[in-house]
């Protein structure tokens, strides 16, 4: 594969199970040229077979400079549903650009039979709700959203995330679980029955690897907090990563 047979250059701008299964698949690809992007967070992220780029862009215009001096012709943005600001910087240097851009956007999950589930906005309106539904929660809500919980009074958390939370926690009320998905309903369950978990919070992520903890929590008859999506990206967009492959694709023989 010669440097002369790429056709077009990528920007995937990750950090979803979707991103990384995307990547793999363009990996084979001598015409595509893919700049796989994760904002740094997590210390030991996933390892993809293309170039990855870590840490954020300055904003829309630095992401915007980004794209004019790499020659960068197509972006997917197949961030986390809740990584609404590098979605609007994405869609604001796409515009200004002229790149195509697509979003690569995993549907949410829907209420279930048997489903308690208490929807709010927001973390801090999860805060305000847990103290009236349980007094063991997990927390699953990943490890830089914590502070609105830490002066909930009446509840003990178990906060499971990839990595160690940047902030201090009580230890004699936050136990903290590392741990990387996807998780399968057995586990789950027995992770509930253990720490004896009376409610679960949740972000409404959608997709496979962390849904089991919904069809544990229902099986046990548990309330779970789901904190709502942001308003989804502007922009065309699709919900496999099918769909987003053939997208890029036929931009690619397009030009």
């Amino acid at each position: 594969m010669g440097f002369d047979s790429v056709v077009a250059r990528l920007l995937l701008l990750g950090g979803t199970r979707e991103a990384v299964e995307l990547a793999r698949l363009l990996a084979g690809d001598p015409t595509i040229k893919t700049t796989y992007s994760l904002a740094g967070r997590t210390r030991q992220p996933v390892s993809v077979p293309v170039g990855v780029r870590t840490g954020g862009f300055g904003g829309a215009e630095g992401l915007e400079s980004y794209l004019r001096e790499t020659g960068t012709g197509l972006v997917v943005d197949a961030t986390h549903p809740y990584a609404d600001v590098i979605s609007a910087h994405a869609a604001a240097a796409c515009e200004r650009t002229a790149v195509p851009r697509l979003v690569l956007h995993r549907p949410p999950w829907t209420r279930q039979s048997g489903d308690r589930w208490i929807e709010v906005p927001d973390a801090a309106s999860a805060a305000v709700a847990l103290p009236g539904l349980g007094k063991r929660a997990l927390l699953t809500v990943g490890s830089q959203e914590l502070a609105p919980y830490i002066k909930v009074e009446g509840v003990a958390f178990v906060v499971r995330a990839v990595e160690p939370p940047p902030i201090a926690l009580d230890g004699t009320r936050f136990e903290v679980v590392l741990d990387r998905g996807p998780f399968d309903y057995d586990a789950e369950r027995s992770l509930l029955e253990s720490r004896g978990i009376d409610v679960v919070v949740s972000k409404n992520s959608g997709g496979t690897a962390a849904k089991a903890k919904l069809e544990a929590a229902r099986a046990l008859g548990l309330p779970v907090v789901m904190i709502a999506r942001p308003p989804p990206p502007s922009g065309e967009r699709v919900e496999t990563v099918a769909a987003a492959r053939a997208w890029v694709e036929a931009h690619v023989r397009k030009r």
